[in-house]
């Protein structure tokens, strides 16, 4: 039976996806907590990525060559790049890239030395079923948030976005940062901290990677102050319930 990976870059999330997972055992690995289980009938290991590139590509490592995933996505939270994306929104990734690697003169900017790449595809399927499922989920907000919730987040018709997402190593909260990025790269929807790297691991190992974001805020001065909460309260369920959407509907392999 294929294994699903699924990493999570807050203890909030991973805990809504732990207690999803009924008979969820703890295998400790580089420091890190490795949940082996299943869900919706798949066999699932759970695990929580750490922030920043690094440690992401590390964990990343240690599923596919401890704990042999087949496939791998990532959850989480990312700030609004795209214009329209929105707080609350989710944007499923298609492609993602470092906008903090910068070789030149020696290979262009944004480039992965040796690689001859600068963008690293998500894999089309697995895409097409995660925004399938955000697409379910979204469509039916407040059942799965509240309506309470939507109106004290002010949560409008949140709406799914498919396109790039970009990554580095600095947590981008001002609004000099985030239009500097947008004049940089202005396909991006979203910035965080781990996607790119995780996407460049599975590049190397062929396993096919794809990441759900829910947009905590616009990357810029108007940031959520109370950012914990909002994964909780919002990101957290929107997760919890994409990705029981998608296994449900994913046939075992």
């Amino acid at each position: 039976m294929a294994v699903i990976g699924i990493m999570s870059a807050m203890h909030e999330e991973l805990a809504a996806v732990l207690a999803a997972m009924p008979d969820e055992q703890r295998v400790q690995v580089a420091g890190r907590d490795f949940w082996v289980g299943h869900w919706q009938g798949h066999s699932v290991v759970a695990v929580l990525s750490r922030i920043g590139k690094v440690a992401a590509a590390t964990t990343a490592t240690v599923l596919l060559e401890r704990f042999g995933v087949n496939n791998l996505v990532f959850t989480g939270v990312a700030g609004g790049l795209g214009s329209g994306v929105r707080v609350g929104d989710v944007v499923v990734a298609d492609g993602f890239v470092q906008h903090d690697l910068d070789v030149s003169p020696l290979f262009p900017r944004y480039e992965v030395p040796l690689y001859g790449l600068a963008r690293f595809d998500a894999h089309p399927a697995l895409l097409a079923q995660l925004r399938a499922a955000s697409g379910q989920v979204l469509a039916d907000a407040a059942l799965h948030l509240g309506a309470g919730t939507l109106a004290e987040f002010q949560l409008s018709a949140p709406r799914v976005h498919q396109g790039l997402v970009i990554s580095g190593d600095r947590f981008v909260s001002t609004s000099a940062e985030s239009h500097a990025l947008r004049q940089a790269l202005p396909e991006a929807l979203a910035v965080e901290m781990e996607g790119a790297a995780v996407a460049q691991v599975c590049h190397d190992y062929g396993v096919p990677f794809a990441a759900v974001r829910t947009i905590s805020d616009r990357a810029d001065d108007t940031a959520h102050t109370d950012f914990r909460r909002f994964i909780r309260e919002v990101a957290s369920r929107y997760s919890l319930a994409i990705l029981s959407q998608w296994l449900s509907q994913r046939a075992p392999d």
